[in-house]
């Protein structure tokens, strides 16, 4: 436990941060998720806006710096693929 004044705002600095980035990340995954499903309902059009949603999502991870860019940028790019399969 801390005893400094400092460690104990820290402390409940730590406690905020961490649920904040527990739910940015959990809203990343459940979008994935939503768009994986949407793909593999096969309805392009579902899917189409199930990836737009991603895509905001993990781009705001990006920046914000839950997620790396290029983590952000791999997913995206691998779900997009997947969609424009769907449309043929």
């Amino acid at each position: 436990m801390a005893n400094k004044e400092s460690a104990k705002k820290k402390a409940r600095q730590d406690v905020v941060r961490n649920e904040r980035n527990r739910d940015r990340i959990s809203r990343v995954r459940t979008a994935i998720k939503k768009c994986n499903e949407a793909i593999s309902g096969g309805d392009h059009a579902k899917a189409n806006e199930a990836l737009r949603q991603a895509t905001i999502e993990l781009h705001v991870a990006a920046r914000r710096g839950y997620v790396r860019l290029l983590t952000a940028s791999r997913k995206i790019s691998r779900l997009n693929a997947q969609v424009k399969k769907l449309a043929k």
